[in-house]
């Protein structure tokens, strides 16, 4: 099975404080049967998280990208253009490391 690749327009933790991850192309309408508690928010078109309560933020980021890997075959990845809404500066720094991005 190939995997397909897919850039990260929006990152950002909403008022509930959730986190929220905004493909370009992908819809992951289905993601919910993989209990991991990621979902898909299918009026704005992203997947997210619960709102952290054991784990971190980056943790969450990292799990999410995770599940989209292993159980729908997609690379996610930031870019330069990625829009970051409510992201604190360090743990956007956090989730650059984690994806090698500078």
């Amino acid at each position: 099975m190939s995997v397909s690749h897919d850039t990260i327009i929006q990152i950002e933790i909403d008022d509930s404080g959730k986190l929220h991850i905004k493909p370009e192309y992908e819809k992951f309408i289905m993601i919910y049967r993989t209990a991991t508690e990621v979902h898909w928010n299918t009026e704005n078109n992203t997947l997210y998280s619960p709102t952290p309560r054991d784990w971190t933020y980056l943790e969450w980021f990292e799990q999410i990208i995770k599940v989209v890997k292993e159980e729908c075959s997609c690379d996610l990845y930031i870019t330069e253009q990625t829009e970051w809404i409510n992201i604190p500066n360090q743990l956007k720094k956090e989730i650059a490391k984690a994806q090698q991005w500078p």
